[in-house]
């Protein structure tokens, strides 16, 4: 296997060989790992890549989880070991719902501050609706009576009983329109566009956040590419920017956020661009000319290129 580091523009290519390399240099103290796209498709872990985890842990790595996931960071772990991880060998873990939740109940953000506590819940349903205890919220379903929009997931809305109602996700954008006309702000407790399901891809809350900006509505995005939770997991590792790299598989997200936070980073070709980079399987190398020109689009660099997330 091999990987390819990038500079800033004009991208140059430097050869170097694989992940295995990578963390024998033991120039990276501290590794930022996403999981859907690197670790696992959400129903399986990729190949290599428990084992990964272990060799890296081996060097003294410190691992953080730093994830867009709509779920509490604690719930992300119970994912992993239900897929047969060691969530042992990683510092802690910090997702966008994490954040959201934290900013929510804290409301020490003057952003956070001017909010109300009645909202529109946009939330998932096959994929088990978010819970909103403890944050003294009043769920409401008629925009009229909502004072911000809280956005978790693409599948359902939340109702005042608790429950939640299947939509789809142009009846959700519908209620966006209305919510718009109203001049409410948004929070969006995962800020990816898409996910990696099963070799699928699945649309996620930040689809629903960009339509909302662009019909002219204020969103908070509490996840990467946003420097927000770079700092948080800065803070769990006690290191210096330049001492990490973030490893993820979304250009617009884990590369451009890492590359905004000032930290190195490893895309991994093999997650959710796998099919605009003309890849067929999992492990295939991308074409060096598809990466350049797809780092270019998205206006975000890597410093490495990697096809999976494998010693």
């Amino acid at each position: 296997m091999m990987g390819r580091s990038f500079s800033s523009m004009p991208i140059e290519f430097q050869t170097i060989n694989g992940l295995q390399q990578l963390a024998e240099t033991r120039r990276f103290k501290a590794w930022f790992l996403d999981q859907f796209g690197v670790l696992h498709d959400g129903k399986q872990p990729y190949p290599g890549a428990i084992s990964t985890l272990e060799k890296l842990a081996n060097y003294g790595t410190k691992m953080v989880i730093i994830s867009n996931s709509s779920r509490r960071a604690s719930t992300t772990f119970d994912k992993l070991r239900s897929l047969g991880f060691d969530t042992s060998l990683f510092v802690g873990a910090i997702t966008s719902g994490e954040l959201a939740h934290e900013y929510l109940l804290r409301r020490d953000d003057p952003w956070f501050t001017r909010l109300g506590r009645s909202c529109i819940h946009m939330t998932w349903n096959d994929r088990g609706a978010i819970s909103l205890e403890g944050l003294d919220l009043q769920v409401v379903d008629n925009v009229e009576e909502a004072e911000f929009i809280l956005a978790h997931g693409t599948e359902a809305l939340g109702l005042p009983s608790g429950a939640a109602l299947s939509m789809m996700l142009e009846d959700l954008e519908k209620i966006l329109e209305q919510c718009v006309a109203k001049k409410i702000p948004m929070v969006v407790a995962n800020p990816d566009f898409v996910t990696v399901e099963a070799r699928a891809l699945r649309v996620m809350p930040g689809t629903l956040a960009a339509t909302y900006e662009k019909l002219g509505g204020e969103v908070k995005w509490m996840g990467k590419p946003g420097e927000i939770i770079y700092k948080s997991a800065l803070g769990m590792v006690g290191v210096d920017a330049t001492d990490c790299i973030a490893v993820g598989d979304s250009l617009h997200h884990d590369i451009k956020g890492a590359n905004v936070a000032g930290i190195s980073s490893a895309f991994i070709t093999g997650g959710v661009h796998a099919t605009e980079l003309g890849l067929g399987k999992f492990g295939e190398t991308a074409d060096n000319s598809s990466v350049h020109a797809l780092a270019t689009k998205y206006e975000a660099y890597p410093t490495y290129v990697l096809p999976s997330f494998t010693w």
